[in-house]
């Protein structure tokens, strides 16, 4: 699915203007999905959604700050590889890899309140539009951002309080997410490589390095993951936690908020990650064939 999807996306992407309206939606429905997936009762902040709360904010202003002198192209196609939240589909792999599922979701979704909390400042500070002043441009971003990613949250609340059968019959449709996913990723996929090809063939050696320093930061975010995740009992769902991403999010966000140059970042990320767990589950399927 996923490298139809990216296919689609890289051979129509003249065409996927015309859809491209339908990407917020898109999100929307995904988180919905993954939030029904959760209990009122499981949304308990403990030391591990703490712990990767933390590498997710800070380490994004790290490698941000760290990236800035270089290049601030750069610096924010790094940031938003770490700052975007766990993907949707994150605890569907967990699964499949045997961590645990509804500690994935849970920090799934603090992980998306938090960036609703946070986007609207940090995406001013970084990429702060010139003809609008930090208020307006705070409040020009927290008008897109909040609604997209907390109004799931309280739709699937209201669900879960007053239309159980409806909750849980999205609950149970966990897979939809995965197709729906595709489609997002055909046209945020379409999306970049219209932006790409409309670039001069001086900025290649940018994308190149954009995509290089994707790389890095979801190695690293994998191996932290699961360092910090094996001190807290589960390494799986730490590694899932902080190097699956919510590539759709991040694609979208950077073409919007930031310079749409650093959208190259995310969109490099797809394979990147997609590549780990492809890995990971082909040794796991090996390992218990042996066995």
């Amino acid at each position: 699915m996923l490298p139809i999807a990216m296919l689609c996306g890289v051979l129509f992407h003249d065409s996927i203007g015309k859809i491209a309206f339908l990407s917020p939606y898109i999100i929307f429905i995904m988180l919905l999905i993954t939030y029904c997936r959760v209990s009122a009762n499981e949304f308990r902040v403990t030391k591990f959604i703490w712990a990767l709360l933390a590498v997710q904010v800070l380490g994004a202003l790290c490698v941000y700050f760290a990236l800035l002198p270089f290049s601030s192209d750069i610096a924010q196609g790094a940031f938003i590889c770490v700052f975007c939240p766990t993907a949707t589909a994150a605890p569907v792999i967990t699964g499949m890899l045997g961590g645990s599922i509804p500690r994935l979701a849970t920090y799934s979704l603090f992980s998306n309140v938090t960036v609703a909390i946070l986007a609207p400042l940090l995406f001013t500070y970084i990429g702060t539009d010139a003809d609008l002043t930090f208020v307006e441009s705070f409040f020009a971003i927290s008008t897109r951002v909040f609604p997209l990613i907390l109004a799931p949250l309280a739709l699937a609340l209201l669900f879960q309080a007053f239309m159980p059968r409806v909750h849980d019959a999205i609950a149970s449709r966990q897979s939809l997410s995965f197709y729906i996913w595709a489609v997002a990723l055909i046209i945020v996929v379409g999306n970049a490589v219209s932006f790409i090809m409309k670039e001069p063939a001086d900025k290649i050696p940018e994308m190149l390095l954009l995509a290089l320093a994707s790389l890095v930061v979801c190695c690293a975010q994998f191996w932290i993951g699961r360092r910090v995740g094996a001190r807290l009992g589960d390494k799986i769902s730490g590694a899932q936690g902080l190097g699956q991403k919510n590539t759709v999010l991040a694609i979208w966000m950077a073409l919007t908020y930031l310079n749409p140059i650093a959208s190259v970042g995310p969109a490099a990320y797809v394979a990147w990650q997609n590549t780990i767990n492809s890995m990971q589950l082909y040794f796991k399927t090996k390992r218990e064939t042996i066995s």
